[in-house]
């Protein structure tokens, strides 16, 4: 892939084909993000959003680790008034077959009750930037799509392996792609794009 371009493409949810998108390898999902953009209501009023995936043992024996079909789910925020350290910590299941960009989420503990959809819409790297070295590492996002459930409306997430944050050209070609998606939902829903709040950041 040319690293000075990487296009930014969205698949419609519950799509299986699209001619320029491919689910993303595990080892690229894993670890942590930053949730940087948002239109779900309860990032509102918190900063500082990270969902980190761990790979847990696969649920079958014939499922490779590194393609299983079972992800730690930690979710770490703070309010906007506290430093306290909040934590929602959940399992993913892969939710169909041998695919592993949508997944049905099921809450750990008290959580157990609640459970949730999302799927991976798009994945990449930022392009290079002016004067960077063309090996180094670049940034990498992702765009969630969660349906709605007992608790939340339907929503859109966008990550940043960085805590820095997204280059404000790719958050565009992010918010542009959005705005194309052969879904009404997600053309709708991103109309309401906001910026989650991040402190701390060096």
């Amino acid at each position: 892939m040319d690293k000075k371009s990487t296009p930014v493409v969205l698949r419609p949810p519950n799509s299986t084909e699209h001619p320029d998108y491919s689910p993303p390898p595990m080892s690229f999902l894993e670890g942590k993000w930053h949730v940087t953009h948002s239109t779900l209501p309860m990032w509102k009023s918190k900063r500082n959003v990270t969902i980190t995936y761990t790979l847990l043992e696969p649920s079958n024996k014939s499922i490779p680790k590194d393609q299983t079909d079972r992800i730690d789910d930690v979710v770490t925020y703070q309010t906007f008034t506290s430093d306290k350290v909040s934590t929602v910590h959940g399992v993913d299941k892969a939710a169909h077959g041998t695919r592993r960009d949508a997944w049905d989420w099921r809450g750990k503990g008290f959580l157990m009750v609640a459970s949730s959809h999302w799927q991976i819409l798009g994945y990449g790297h930022e392009s290079t930037e002016p004067g960077q070295n063309a090996n180094s590492e670049r940034n990498a996002w992702v765009v969630t799509f969660f349906a709605k459930t007992m608790f939340t409306p339907a929503g859109i997430d966008v990550y940043s392996r960085s805590k820095r944050g997204l280059n404000p050209l790719i958050v565009q070609k992010i918010e542009n792609a959005l705005s194309k998606v052969e879904s009404e939902e997600i053309r709708e829903l991103s109309k309401g794009l906001f910026s989650v709040k991040m402190s701390g950041v060096d």
